[in-house]
């Protein structure tokens, strides 16, 4: 047997319901930092070092960082980073 549960709610009532703590206050301050830091980097190394420091995942964030900025670089020189179907 099997059975499909549909809800229909925000993201603020999903994480009340499932008792998540709301972070968001620490997000902001956190992605507010990185924005600061990243206006003075010059190179994707000094990027990348600055990553290093911050990484609160140790190297999995660093790997999924890295993804991120090599995703972004790729859009913006006009290439879709997504590879496979849609």
């Amino acid at each position: 047997m099997k059975v499909n549960l549909e809800v229909d709610c925000t993201p603020e009532e999903a994480r009340r319901f499932l008792g998540l703590p709301d972070v968001s206050k620490a997000n902001e301050i956190y992605i507010d930092a990185v924005a600061k830091a990243m206006q003075g980097v010059g190179s994707f190394d000094q990027l990348q070092e600055y990553a290093k420091q911050l990484a609160p995942m140790g190297q999995m964030g660093l790997k999924m960082f890295e993804q991120l900025m090599q995703g972004g670089a790729a859009m913006a020189a006009g290439r879709s980073s997504r590879k496979g179907s849609d």
